[in-house]
């Protein structure tokens, strides 16, 4: 609901404060006094284009801010919210700072420049006029000759259809889509399959040829380290052989194979430091201390000398083949980490996830034939919930035609037809398998025309007006806004629009622009737009005002009469307004 209205600047109107109420709210004042700008304001809140033109003359921007009080369930603050602009300062957003279900203010503004540039916000952050727009066509529907309907649009046709079918549509409507999303993915992944089979087949072939030349390799971590450390060795063989043969004999003589001419070796040395003092290490403690520790190191050297002999002797028995196995293993090792490494781990990593897919993809035949049957059960259901959709929308639209036909006798259009066509397609879509038009049928004997299309602006506010009480019992509660619904008409038909727009109020927040006093009895809420001339000649300006008691009975007399303070108009004002009240109290 809309709490309040500040407009700045925007035509005549220089600066104006308005407290709309619940109920219906009137907007009354002579032609050029600037009811319209009031329109006007909503429609720039609504996404509409600025004009620089609006701007009053000499101001330098017009500005228009309106406070709405919603539901955080409902649909414009979570649009607002997931855009981000419902922060507070602690960067929380409201519904994780104090909870779900209350509601709150929600503050839309729009500046236009006399430049011609525009800006819009959404609770004080900028946002884009087309994220305005949506936010606030959540909350407001505007009727105007010069505006875009709500219900003009097709898809808001099937929408307004759907919700006057009441709790069995939206279930059946709910039950249909989530088998159409079921359809749609189980589809979608069988499209994919059966569109790429040849590629599909192409990779399996590839995958199984590497897994094919990994498992032929095998290698093993750690693997290329020991083969590269064993290739140096064998490539330094003669220089280590020699190297180990020398120091065995410098250690304790060579091979019986070979002559090795070095002089005495520390095998002999040693033997004979230790036969110079065992003859004498009886007599001295300290010479029998050094004696150990030489037969020590005799024996130290003699298993080193032993060990030399061992590696020599390896080495010796290494051949040609050794080194050609190991250089051929290393170039397979290096090919498969080129492709698939850099490290061992790597290419078995990779081979175990290409394992997996391999698996994937070897299964394609089977998931093929599964889905396909999978898919045919769920078209089949959809059809069958799209018949029964159909059917109940083909129910809703008699009622839904019959209830507006009601409605527009009583705005004097009694020829009047509102035609609901609910057409069969052959293509199963997320609403269904049909397509919902709305048309006019002005008087007998015409042809049906879209909405839009068959009657004048004055007959199409009035055909809006009937749908909209007629859906507004089905549908939640929001604010609506009629300019010149009642253009063309009076007497008494004048009167039935009134109580149809009260009859509205009631499940909704209603705001019109009238010009008949027949329809401004019938206000909850009644402001005056009244036009005055600045001393010297200077820019007019409008001011915007709410009426009270007999301020109503003067206004009413002034549209009556054109004389607010001719006692018979008076008479007639209130007496308009006691009728309003008594029937809106039956």
């Amino acid at each position: 609901m809309i709490e309040h209205l500040s407009i700045s600047d925007l035509g005549v109107i220089e600066r104006a404060e308005l407290e709309l109420a619940p109920g219906f709210n009137v907007v009354t004042g002579e032609t050029g006094a600037g009811k319209t700008m009031v329109v006007t304001a909503f429609s720039l809140l609504l996404g509409a284009r600025g004009d620089a033109t609006t701007v009053r003359s000499g101001a330098a921007k017009a500005a228009v801010d309106a406070e709405i009080i919603v539901d955080r369930d409902h649909p414009a603050h979570v649009k607002a919210q997931e855009a981000g602009v419902l922060m507070d300062d602690s960067g929380e957003t409201p519904d994780s700072a104090h909870g779900s279900g209350s509601a709150e203010p929600l503050l839309l503004g729009r500046a236009v420049s006399s430049k011609g540039r525009s800006r819009a916000t959404l609770s004080g952050r900028a946002v884009p006029v087309s994220l305005l727009g949506g936010v606030g066509s959540e909350l407001v529907t505007l009727h105007g000759q010069s505006d875009q309907l709500r219900l003009k649009a097709a898809a808001a046709q099937r929408a307004a259809l759907d919700s006057y079918a009441g709790p069995p549509g939206k279930q059946l409507l709910a039950q249909y889509r989530e088998s159409f999303e079921a359809f749609q993915r189980q589809k979608a992944e069988l499209d994919d399959i059966t569109a790429n089979e040849l590629e599909r087949r192409r990779e399996a072939e590839q995958l199984q040829r590497a897994l094919e030349t990994i498992d032929g390799v095998d290698p093993q971590p750690g693997e290329d380290e020991q083969l590269r450390a064993e290739s140096m060795r064998l490539d330094n063989l003669e220089s280590l052989r020699r190297a180990a043969r020398s120091a065995q004999a410098a250690l304790s003589g060579g091979d019986a194979a070979e002559v090795i001419e070095l002089g005495p070796n520390a095998a002999e040395l040693l033997d004979t430091a230790t036969q110079a003092l065992t003859a004498v290490s009886d007599q001295d403690q300290d010479l029998a201390e050094i004696s150990r520790q030489i037969s020590e190191v005799s024996t130290l050297l003699t298993d080193a000398a032993s060990q030399l002999g061992l590696y020599a002797a390896g080495l010796d028995e290494t051949g040609p083949e050794r080194v050609a196995e190991i250089h051929s293993r290393r170039a397979e090792i290096d090919k498969l980490l080129r492709l698939y490494g850099p490290e061992i781990t790597d290419v078995r990593s990779w081979a175990a996830e290409s394992r997996q897919r391999l698996e994937t993809l070897d299964s394609d035949s089977d998931r093929i034939e599964e889905l396909t049957e999978t898919v045919g059960q769920l078209q089949a259901q959809l059809w069958e919930q799209a018949k029964q959709l159909t059917q109940l929308r083909c129910e809703a639209a008699e009622r839904l035609g019959e209830g507006v036909g009601a409605e527009l006798t009583a705005l004097a259009m009694p020829q009047a037809r509102l035609v609901i066509e609910v057409e069969s397609t052959e293509q199963l879509s997320r609403h269904g398998a049909d397509t919902v038009t709305f048309l006019l049928q002005p008087h007998s004997g015409a042809d049906p025309l879209p909405l839009g299309k068959g009657a004048s602006g004055g007959e199409l506010s009035r055909v809006m007006l009937a749908l909209e009480v007629v859906l507004a019992e089905q549908q939640g509660a929001r604010t609506f806004i009629f300019d010149e619904v009642d253009a063309g008409v009076g007497g008494k038909a004048a009167v039935q629009i009134g109580e149809r727009l009260a009859a509205l109020a009631r499940h909704a927040q209603v705001i019109v622009v009238t010009h008949l006093p027949q329809v401004a009895a019938y206000a909850d809420h009644h402001i005056r737009v009244h036009k005055t001339a600045q001393a010297g000649g200077g820019v007019t300006a409008s001011d915007v005002r709410a009426l009270y008691h007999q301020e109503r009975v003067a206004e009413l007399a002034r549209m009556l009469a054109g004389q607010e303070d001719s006692s018979s108009a008076r008479a007639h004002a209130a007496e308009l307004l006691e009728t309003a009240a008594q029937v809106a109290a039956s």
